[in-house]
């Protein structure tokens, strides 16, 4: 079985939003008060509390006069709730993520239903008191629905996210067909080199597009007094802004991952440490509003849906010093040095374009090496230089061409 998550957009009622609002509420509150349970907890008896354990406290919790309101909530999102804290804290022990926070309401809000949700004559129909709400379903959804969790951003739009469950699995990887080394940047977002030519995409910097838009909001949020309702409406401007630049890169970096998964078979890139990255405060802005990890993100999940295969190299691999010619490797490179002649050869590199041909000859190299993939499909490969890389996923199988 495999799943897939589809998000549509919600429209419901003011009365739909206002019981939406409760919910939210609630979850949010449940959520604040097991998270400060379970820190007394471990630090009184050096144990935490399990799923079991927290989902016993609620009919307590709504029988008692001070917090009877958490029964006008549908029981299971509150249970839904405690399986994501649980979740959340088993991430952080296992160094997936930080330690849960604490949920606040100026932030994104969220709710998410287990089961019983239908789709009826194009609408969404929840359990409990929600009830029909309206949506756009630009897709026909397949499969069974197993979880729907609704969410309202920072601007007040309503969505839904639908995950179902389809028969089957994904294809089976194989590595036979074209292999693609992706260069990621700042000055070009990707050059890509196939073995053949040399491909480049431009950055649109969304953010630099809309940031004069975005200054004059900001300072009109600015000069709003705390706590009125003129402030609340000049949040939520400021926060539409950020929404647009947010799904325009998102159509971006979707429509760029799809052609790259449809062009090629194998996939290699680079693997960024970008949290370190945008602690450089010259680029930190750059860096964050290019969204390379979610490009990422979107290549794993397009390749694996195709059966198809990334290959991420170490970070510390020298793609842009070493000579795709020769393999001759300089000692220094500056981040201003767009050009390079090879003292071994004289070959007369651009930097961003050899650095995408020594990625995808080190991807084939790994593959080779793993038995995956013959080197005479690349042509010359790199020699072992720099630090080991991963594959992103277990080595798969191929028949030698």
């Amino acid at each position: 079985m495999r799943h897939q998550a589809i998000k549509v957009r919600l429209y419901p009622t003011t009365e739909q939003q206002e019981i939406l609002a409760q919910h939210f509420g609630c979850s949010r509150w449940w959520w604040n008060y097991a998270l400060n349970l379970c820190i007394g907890t471990y630090k009184e008896t050096g144990k935490g509390l399990t799923q079991v354990a927290l989902n016993k406290m609620l009919p307590g919790l709504k029988r008692q006069e001070e917090t009877s309101w958490l029964g006008e909530c549908y029981s299971q999102v509150l249970q839904a709730t405690t399986l994501n804290l649980v979740t959340a804290y088993k991430n952080f022990f296992e160094r997936r993520a930080k330690y849960p926070r604490f949920k606040a309401k100026k932030n994104r809000q969220s709710i998410q239903y287990p089961q019983s949700v239908k789709i009826v004559e194009g609408c969404l129909k929840f359990p409990g008191s929600v009830g029909v709400v309206s949506c756009k379903l630009h897709r026909e959804i397949e499969g069974t629905i197993k979880t729907v969790t609704i969410s309202q951003n920072p601007s007040g739009n309503y969505y839904a996210a639908i995950l179902v469950e389809l028969e089957g699995d994904y294809p089976t990887p194989h590595t036979n067909g074209k292999v693609a080394g992706i260069d990621l940047g700042l000055k070009e977002f990707a050059i890509v080199h196939d073995g053949i030519k040399t491909s480049k995409f431009a950055n649109p910097r969304h953010l630099a597009k809309h940031e004069r838009n975005l200054k004059r909001k900001q300072q009109k949020l600015a000069r709003k007094i705390t706590g009125s309702n003129s402030r609340n409406k000049a949040r939520r401007l400021v926060a539409r802004v950020h929404e647009r630049v947010g799904n325009v890169r998102q159509d971006y970096l979707h429509k760029l991952s799809r052609k790259l998964v449809d062009d090629n078979q194998v996939i290699v890139v680079e693997s960024l440490n970008t949290k370190g990255m945008v602690r450089n405060h010259n680029l930190a802005k750059a860096i964050s509003d290019v969204g390379w990890g979610m490009f990422v993100n979107f290549l794993q999940y397009k390749l694996d849906h195709d059966g198809k295969v990334l290959v991420e190299i170490d970070r510390w691999f020298p793609s842009s010093k070493l000579c795709s010619k020769c393999h001759y490797q300089i000692s220094e490179l500056p981040l201003d040095v767009r050009a390079w002649t090879c003292p071994s050869c004289g070959t007369h590199h651009d930097r961003d374009e050899n650095a995408s041909q020594n990625i995808r000859a080190e991807g084939i190299r790994m593959l080779s090496v793993l038995g995956t993939r013959t080197a005479a499909d690349g042509g010359d490969v790199s020699p072992k230089l720099g630090r080991k890389s991963k594959l992103t996923q277990s080595p798969v199988k191929s028949e030698t061409a």
